[in-house]
């Protein structure tokens, strides 16, 4: 069955300043939504993600390694978290990802198809 990544996004300035009752009822939605895809059979993993100040870019330049602090990107919306699920079609990928918690008040979930991984050929002798 193919397999999908579903990437969560969100502000995270907006979710430091929302209540404990608020996050707490955020996250009561999300367990449910994992109890739905667990159900299903169709989850295999899903994290969220530390904040991005925890977060370290490694590029490689001339053979050396170069790490900075935080994502490589500035932008309004982080990479939040996580799901990767086992469904039959990308429609069906698509539908679990607008059921997620943070899709239903318009924060964006990338949806993409995992590429399944192989081994070149040996090259012949």
């Amino acid at each position: 069955m193919p397999q999908y990544m579903l990437l969560i996004y969100d502000d995270e300035a907006q979710r430091a300043n929302a209540s404990e009752a608020e996050m707490g009822g955020l996250m009561q939605e999300y367990f449910a939504f994992s109890d739905s895809l667990t159900q299903r059979g169709a989850m295999k993993d899903a994290a969220p993600l530390d904040p991005i100040s925890t977060a370290r870019t490694v590029r490689v330049r001339d053979g050396r390694a170069l790490v900075v602090d935080g994502p490589f990107a500035e932008t309004k919306e982080q990479l939040g978290g996580y799901y990767l699920i086992d469904v039959e079609t990308l429609d069906e990928a698509l539908e679990w990802a607008a059921r997620i918690p943070s899709a239903k008040v318009g924060q964006p979930v990338e949806v993409r198809p995992l590429q399944p991984m192989s081994r070149p050929a040996e090259a012949s002798a």
